[in-house]
């Protein structure tokens, strides 16, 4: 399980990173109430924010999947995220279209982890 939480954290972090990010660029490109106008922003914005939808999926996925079907599981699939998440960022940054690899590793590993959770608790049911 600590091993679960420690992946969690990384995810935050990553994410913590990602909001100083759009916030920075905010700040140095856009201003105040405005929230469009300088593609920087607009990227750093989308990346924060569709992390943000992701991780609603896999924080918890990843927790019931470590739970019920396998630790290890959980753990490797998170990983997996953290790093969709991170070629996800450095990619949309540098050039928009190229951020699909980095997006399906994520996508895949959320799936994966909906799959296990379920296996998991069913076979709890059964």
């Amino acid at each position: 399980m600590q091993t679960l939480a420690l992946i969690t954290l990384i995810i935050l972090v990553q994410y913590g990173y990602f909001t100083f990010r759009a916030g920075m660029a905010r700040g140095k490109h856009i201003a105040a109430p405005a929230m469009s106008g300088d593609e920087r922003f607009e990227r750093a914005l989308r990346v924060q924010l569709n992390t943000l939808e992701q991780m609603a999926i896999t924080i918890p996925g990843m927790w019931i999947c470590g739970t019920y079907f396998n630790t290890q599981a959980g753990v490797l699939l998170g990983s997996a995220f953290v790093v969709g998440r991170a070629i996800y960022s450095l990619s949309y940054m540098r050039e928009p279209k190229s951020r699909t690899i980095g997006f399906i590793i994520g996508f895949f590993a959320n799936v994966a982890l909906i799959i296990c959770s379920l296996i998991g608790v069913v076979g709890k049911l059964i």
